[in-house]
């Protein structure tokens, strides 16, 4: 038995196949050209997007190395697809439903329009707090449907349902529609995490409506596709979908029981902490924290830091300086009693003041009975980042762990129970203790 996951990116698409181990015995990765909105804003090209998602999983179902039984998806968040009155329902047709482009998260968000929202519906800090949302503009996805029902209310009418994408492109598979938790949940503006519902501005906005009904996040639909292969109709079950932060949470929530932190580092450095439920305060958002919420729908406190960006912004200017190779900081060791190069001094400065403000925002985020910290990502490989993030840290246990497409495979291990009858491996991360 296998599992086929999608796993899109805003710049790699990427398609898996796991076996009943949990190894990847497929792969492919594309990068697919953007298109433009009405402004002239790139955005993802939803239509080349869907062909290119349906396309694979036909050559994967035709392929007899494979035997299918599951399928799931994940991929970026604050982003809605939006489907109209008329979508069609044929297999290979349903993806021209779409009413409208997918609009981009960096588009920037209208100023008068931010104004106006916050105006009428309670005040910025608010409306942040019981939605556990920093206001982020077109990255709160509500706001980007509140846009639509504001700038351009004849598409908004238009609109049958509003998906984020990681259930929009598990929709293509199992031509469902549902809505999921750790998207409505993620820095949207949405989801009053008080209340665990819709928040009072949307409902008195009508976008609930726009919403299909929510799905658990760990369940999947038996789907039979009409489509004979090989003189064979398959059956399968389809997933709704996750968030890629949340999905990426999974192999570390399956393999350890005792509180842990997670820093998931790449252009953001993000904290992520699922033993933290407690709710954001002001101080905390200011500091630019918000929540998740796991596949369970269990709160994730987590803290950002634009450790990534800072850090290729610095090695660009260090190598420019010094006249070497962008990747000099490879060959940078962490102890300074060693003889080495120039350019070592100033990365080693750098990289101690990057640490000491990655320490100041995981420990936004930690709790009492925190022993233990997972770094993954680029970071991860960085020995003198994860020297520094140990030395930071002396009461607790520092690893850089390694998880084969974490995402991925979270995707796999969230609907487990559904296509795979062997139970979950124990060694699906690799820890190195520093």
């Amino acid at each position: 038995m296998h599992i086929v996951i999608f796993d899109i990116g805003k710049t790699n698409k990427k398609c898996f196949v796991f076996d009943e181990d949990y190894r990847i015995v497929f792969e492919k990765n594309e990068q697919l050209p953007e298109a433009v909105d009405e402004d002239g804003v790139p955005c993802e090209d939803v239509v080349l997007l869907s062909s290119w998602v349906w396309n694979t999983f036909l050559t994967l179902l035709e392929d007899g190395r494979f035997v299918v039984s599951g399928v799931n998806v994940t991929t970026y968040g604050a982003s809605l697809v939006y489907l109209s009155q008329k979508a069609t329902q044929g297999p290979l047709e349903r993806h021209f439903g779409t009413a409208l482009p997918l609009y981009n998260y960096l588009k920037p968000f209208p100023e008068n329009l931010k104004t106006r929202f916050f105006e009428k519906h309670g005040g910025e800090k608010k409306i942040s707090l019981e939605t556990a949302s920093p206001m982020l503009g077109s990255l709160n996805s509500g706001l980007q449907l509140y846009r639509l029902k504001h700038q351009k209310p004849d598409d908004f009418q238009k609109v049958k349902y509003a998906l984020h994408l990681p259930q929009y492109v598990a929709s293509l598979i199992s031509n469902e529609y549902f809505s999921d938790i750790t998207s409505i949940g993620c820095h949207t503006m949405l989801w009053d995490f008080q209340k665990n519902d819709y928040h009072e501005w949307v409902k008195r906005e009508g976008l609930d409506a726009k919403f299909p009904p929510q799905k658990e996040s760990d369940s999947a639909t038996l789907v039979p596709i009409p489509i004979s292969v090989g003189g064979e109709y398959h059956a399968f079950y389809v997933g709704v979908g996750l968030h890629d932060s949340s999905a990426a949470l999974i192999p570390y929530l399956a393999s350890y029981r005792e509180p842990f932190v997670l820093i998931s580092t790449g252009t953001w450095s993000i904290s992520l902490n699922p033993f933290n439920d407690t709710p954001l305060t002001l101080d905390e958002l200011a500091q630019d924290c918000l929540c998740y919420l796991t596949f369970q729908g269990k709160p994730v406190k987590a803290s950002r830091l634009f450790a990534g960006h800072e850090h290729e912004q610095a090695v660009k200017r260090i190598a420019a300086q010094f006249g070497v190779a962008e990747d000099f900081y490879q060959r940078v060791r962490f102890s300074e009693s060693e003889e080495q190069e120039e350019f070592s001094g100033d990365y080693l400065a750098f990289m101690r003041q990057l640490v000491e403000r990655q320490a100041f925002s995981t420990k936004l985020i930690l709790t009492e009975n925190t022993r233990r910290i997972f770094v993954d990502g680029g970071f991860s490989k960085n020995e003198v980042f994860m020297s520094l993030l140990a030395r930071a840290f002396p009461e607790m246990e520092v690893f850089a762990a390694e998880v084969p497409q974490a995402t991925a495979l979270g995707a796999a291990l969230a609907i487990h129970r559904f296509w795979n009858k062997k139970p979950p491996p124990q060694n699906l991360i690799a820890l190195k203790r520093y």
